[in-house]
């Protein structure tokens, strides 16, 4: 069976492991240090935070700024539900942008749009999520322009961009934002088993980051009421979490780190072969925007099944019979139950329904070869026949 993703662990990965479980730390200790610093250095970013996952990176980007009841996080509702979840989870509202039909990522221009009527109605969102599908930048360029004249706080979810470029710089560089959260999920680019990272080149946002990280304990003297009581001393000052990331997770993260450049170069290669084997059939394959350069954690095409004479459940359920299993990204988080119990209704992102129609997610990992890579399109093509 050929699946969507992946990982590729191996023997430096496990090494750099065992280093860790027959050291003095397996918590806490300077693997952390020394991945934070190395994805820093990497994208050009100050400041790295690593934690448990991405879901908890989000959580605590958008404590580190403040947000709680009365304000509003926008977001795309072609993500993942954690993108929104983020903002319930501090009491605020989330509004849904719709994406824009060739890129999948947030439209400026409906966002734009929303702005303005935000504006006059007195109701502008205190942060905007854009979220880099499939590992594409969205046009940040244009979203800082946007939060310059409109005052909101920019957090790119750049879950799927690890190693991704964007102008002349990496995605995760924070030129563009105020804070950019990655995934080290294993089908993610590269991984810590589970695993996150908020990025920033703000301080004072840096610092809560890690106080949020942390339970909301510090031993930083300048942090504290009052004078330390001694070598023991630590005091909690505001109400954190546990999301610490473990050594052993930043010392698997940091030796992936190391092969990132191969493994976005590999996918890269995979990408222009599908690009070329699949013009002819009938489905849309990825639009690359100018500017960007994707790291490419998905492949994502669009399939008119009007056309080809069968539903989409009948095609996943074919291409599962000749041994290919695909995946969905994303079901639109504006229709899921949770959301639809807080007013939100379907017609809200009419582009985003017509995409997942659509949308189909192919197998797509570094270790993936030319050779299952031509059993895919050999199987796309007599599904699609």
């Amino acid at each position: 069976m050929i699946y969507y993703g992946r990982q590729t662990v191996d023997a430096a990965d496990i090494a750099a492991v065992t280093e860790v479980l027959e050291s003095d730390f397996l918590t806490q200790g300077p693997a952390i240090e020394r991945f934070e610093k190395a994805m820093a250095d990497y994208v050009g970013a100050k400041y790295a935070v690593a934690v448990t996952n991405a879901t908890s990176a989000l959580h605590i980007a958008c404590l580190a700024v403040g947000l709680g009841e009365g304000d509003s996080l926008w977001t795309s509702p072609i993500t993942f539900t954690a993108s929104a979840n983020c903002g319930r989870y501090c009491g605020a509202d989330v509004e849904f942008v719709d994406i824009d039909d060739r890129t999948y990522n947030m439209s400026v221009t409906v966002l734009e749009e929303k702005l303005k009527a935000a504006k006059s109605a007195g109701k502008l969102p205190k942060m905007v999520v854009p979220v880099h599908l499939a590992g594409q930048s969205c046009d940040m360029k244009r979203i800082q322009e946007l939060s310059k004249e409109y005052g909101f706080t920019v957090l790119e979810d750049a879950s799927h961009a690890t190693g991704a470029d964007y102008l002349d710089g990496k995605v995760g560089s924070c030129q563009f934002s105020d804070m950019t959260v990655f995934s080290f999920h294993p089908v993610k680019i590269i991984t810590t088993g589970e695993g996150g990272m908020v990025l920033t080149n703000n301080k004072d946002l840096y610092e809560k980051l890690c106080l949020y990280r942390s339970h909301g304990i510090t031993r930083d003297p300048k942090l504290m009421t009052h004078e330390s009581d001694g070598p023991w001393y630590y005091q909690q000052v505001d109400l954190g979490f546990n999301y610490r990331m473990t050594d052993m997770q930043a010392a698997l993260g940091y030796s992936q780190l190391q092969k990132l450049d191969k493994f976005v170069a590999r996918r890269r290669e995979l990408v222009a072969r599908y690009d070329e084997f699949l013009k002819d059939l009938p489905l849309r394959t990825p639009f690359v925007m100018e500017g960007a350069n994707p790291s490419w954690h998905l492949y994502v095409v669009r399939i008119d099944f009007s056309k080809v004479k069968k539903c989409k459940k009948q095609f996943f359920a074919e291409m599962k019979e000749k041994g290919i299993t695909l995946n969905l990204h994303y079901i639109p988080v504006h229709t899921q139950p949770y959301y639809e119990q807080l007013g939100h209704k379907p017609e809200e992102c009419p582009v985003s329904l017509d995409y997942y129609k659509e949308a189909m997610t192919l197998p797509l990992y570094y270790s993936l070869t030319n050779e299952q890579q031509d059993e895919v399109v050999k199987a796309l093509k007599e599904v699609l026949a």
